[in-house]
């Protein structure tokens, strides 16, 4: 299994709308097939999910990386800490590999630097091992990296996939030693179809799902597909299989389109 720089799988399972019962099934048949990467955040509301299922799995804790992310609703003074506190105990373990600040705080309702230095006492607190964000445009992550100091921003997670190929931040990520995590990575399953894609996932003897996951991490991109049903966590989980060409992953970078699927009035301005 791939990793990055700092040791994520780039293959791993999003937990959104993964609840209840039927949620812990889903998790712990990922980490069965293999699936060494959780991702779940607050507002998911799967974090007890995503702890049975690993307990339930019986794999040594340092064999899985797990990910959560501070809701903006605890960015306000003296929140973050104890709310990931809060997150611990529903995951059921003493601390994270990565926490991430889920978005920027809507209509910078909380300052920047309210909610940056607290992720840096949570870090400091040991509650988690490295510390990244999501939905951080260039500017917002110059200006935490700033104030952070000599502790590094690790991850930054935003939605990329063939459709939304987000290459400037990506590119400044990547000059900056951030790593990607991509969301919604096969864009919603709306690739199925496409007079591009299919062709070249028919000449991979793969889906168009499986050769968008495959192109996100021949980037060094993490990936995190969501999903219930065990035939598509097997099939997402063999993208890892598909090897793409330089002249593969130039055809694929010619169906960009812009086209994104999560956004909202309070989002920063995008890169």
């Amino acid at each position: 299994m791939k990793r990055n720089q700092y040791g994520m799988p780039l293959m791993g399972l999003g937990t959104f709308d993964r609840t209840g019962s039927a949620g812990i099934d889903a998790i712990l048949t990922a980490l069965e097939i293999g699936y060494r990467h959780i991702d779940t955040a607050q507002t998911y509301e799967t974090e007890r999910e995503c702890g049975e299922a690993l307990r339930r799995s019986g794999l040594k804790r340092e064999d899985v990386f797990v990910t959560t992310k501070i809701s903006t609703e605890n960015f306000s003074p003296g929140m973050l800490a104890p709310s990931l506190r809060q997150s611990l105990d529903r995951l059921g373990l003493d601390q994270v590999d990565l926490t991430l600040l889920h978005w920027p705080s809507p209509k910078n309702k909380v300052a920047l630097s309210t909610y940056v230095e607290q992720i840096a006492e949570a870090h400091a607190a040991g509650l988690t091992r490295m510390i990244g964000v999501s939905n951080f445009t260039r500017l917002l992550l110059a200006e935490a990296q700033t104030m952070l100091g000599d502790l590094r921003i690790v991850n930054n997670q935003f939605e990329c996939h063939p459709y939304l190929q987000n290459r400037i931040l990506a590119d400044y990520c990547r000059v900056h030693g951030i790593s990607v995590t991509c969301y919604l990575p096969i864009a919603r399953g709306k690739l199925a179809g496409d007079p591009v894609l299919e062709p070249l996932a028919a000449e991979k003897n793969c889906t168009v799902e499986q050769l968008a996951l495959a192109w996100s991490m021949a980037k060094g991109h993490a990936v995190i597909p969501a999903s219930g049903k065990p035939e598509r966590l097997k099939s997402n989980f063999a993208a890892q299989a598909v090897t793409l060409s330089d002249e593969d992953m130039a055809t694929i970078a010619r169906v960009e389109c812009g086209r994104r699927y999560i956004d909202f009035d309070w989002a920063p301005d995008w890169d």
